[in-house]
């Protein structure tokens, strides 16, 4: 007699594409669309910043592979690395970034090892879909970094951005 166990089944999470009433009033109203979130990855050593899209699933090619803690000591002499949410909105006079939270992330490859603090990255994930900019606490290069990457992006977007970002990012 075997014991066969069923693997448990894994929990998903679904991304809703578009606007999820598709002009119909009925299911989907007021559901959560992540469709103008995107994860932008700085790599604050090299000077650089890209959108990641496997961040949304803390699958970015920066995560892969690494074990992360909260515990800042595991990843001792890791590098430095920031995950910004970025929320698209748009205005009468075109799309702008609305908002703009950013999280710290240490990896250090050669341990395997990082460090972040998961909840902190939903809850930023959170306040950017939420409109919120929350920057203040990033270090000057890495604000030099996004806004480059920011105004080179779109320059008309971030020009019509709340000034908040643009002084916060100065």
């Amino acid at each position: 007699m075997k014991n066969e166990e069923k693997p448990k089944q894994k929990m998903g999470f679904t991304i809703i594409k578009n606007d999820p009433t598709d002009g119909h009033k009925g299911f989907g109203i007021g559901s959560l669309s992540l469709e103008n979130v995107s994860p932008v990855i700085i790599d604050v050593a090299e000077g650089t910043a890209m959108v990641e899209i496997g961040a949304m699933h803390a699958k970015s090619d920066v995560e892969r592979g690494i074990k992360f803690t909260m515990n800042r000591e595991d990843s001792a002499g890791g590098k430095d690395y920031w995950l910004v949410w970025v929320t698209i909105d748009h205005k009468e006079d075109g799309a702008y970034f609305a908002g703009v939270a950013a999280c710290e992330m240490v990896v250090n490859r050669e341990k395997r090892r990082g460090y972040k603090i998961l909840a902190d990255h939903v809850n930023k994930m959170d306040k950017s879909m939420k409109r919120h900019i929350i920057v203040d606490h990033m270090d000057a290069r890495s604000k030099g970094i996004l806004a480059e990457f920011l105004q080179s992006h779109n320059e008309d977007m971030w020009n019509r951005s709340e000034q908040k970002l643009r002084e916060d990012l100065a």
